[in-house]
């Protein structure tokens, strides 16, 4: 866990896959202002072991688990993807203060589908990296080669560090429940009236769950949403951008009214 700042309690959820450093270069940009925690959830590098066949639920009980060991009753709340996902859960269950949801997993439609390209996207570079990984401590010291390694997470995959690089192909061989999380049946159910303020702030570029698609459902499943389109960047932000993800996060927590956290 990264713990860092003082004040208002912002509690950072990653994607699936990823860890708790995802969030590396942006906590620096909130915790003059905020009490930054960025967790790691169940199965993956870094948290609680997971056994097979866990379900998201499992870790958004996880997750809740860790709010309770940290003394958090309803902090702020901001996840990407799978995070997004259980942050949006979280507050279903009357954990959080606000949420800002990053391209947020689970906004699909079953039936039609529609998730499928996005994952498996996901399993193919999943399957490069591992194929891989033998030759990542030179080769991620290439620019090209750190832009095609993250070409479906990001735009400019080039602005990760080598040392970063490294770190998420680590990170993508901790994790235990990749299947699980890929194949998911389970889906959010629709959030109307919210239980708390809520952003979904869509990546534009989004190429794992696209905003034409999987956005505009969770618009539809969150009415009362904010929405706010984040130009020019992936489905994991924080690579392309971390300056526009920290003031995104900012804008969301200084526009929540100050009666909405009590």
């Amino acid at each position: 866990m990264i713990r860092s700042g003082t004040g208002e309690p912002v509690v950072l959820l990653h994607g699936v896959t990823g860890s708790e450093t995802m969030w590396s270069n942006v906590v620096p940009l909130l915790d003059a202002d905020y009490e930054v925690f960025a967790l790691t959830a169940a199965g993956h590098r870094g948290g609680r072991p997971a056994r097979p066949g866990t379900t998201v639920r499992d870790l958004v009980d996880d997750a809740e688990r860790s709010l309770d060991d940290l003394g958090l009753e309803r902090p702020h709340l901001v996840g990407n993807s799978l995070g997004g996902w259980i942050a949006l859960e979280l507050a279903r269950r009357g954990r959080a203060a606000s949420v800002c949801a990053l391209s947020p997993a689970g906004c699909w439609d079953i039936g039609t589908g529609e998730h499928l390209p996005g994952a498996a996207k996901l399993e193919k570079a999943i399957t490069l990296a591992l194929r891989t990984r033998w030759v990542m401590p030179m080769a991620a010291h290439l620019p090209w080669v750190r832009r095609l390694a993250l070409r479906d997470s990001a735009s400019h995959g080039e602005r990760v560090s080598a040392a970063e690089l490294k770190r998420l192909v680590d990170d993508l061989v901790g994790c235990t429940i990749r299947e699980e999380m890929l194949t998911t049946e389970e889906y959010v159910a629709p959030m109307d009236p919210l239980p708390c303020p809520v952003t979904l702030a869509w990546s534009e570029l989004d190429r794992i769950l696209p905003m034409e698609t999987i956005g505009a459902r969770a618009r539809v499943l969150m009415p009362e949403a904010t929405w706010k389109v984040l130009p020019g960047v992936g489905h994991v932000p924080m690579f392309d951008d971390p300056d526009l993800v920290a003031a995104t996060i900012r804008e969301c927590l200084e526009s929540i009214p100050s009666n909405a956290a009590e």
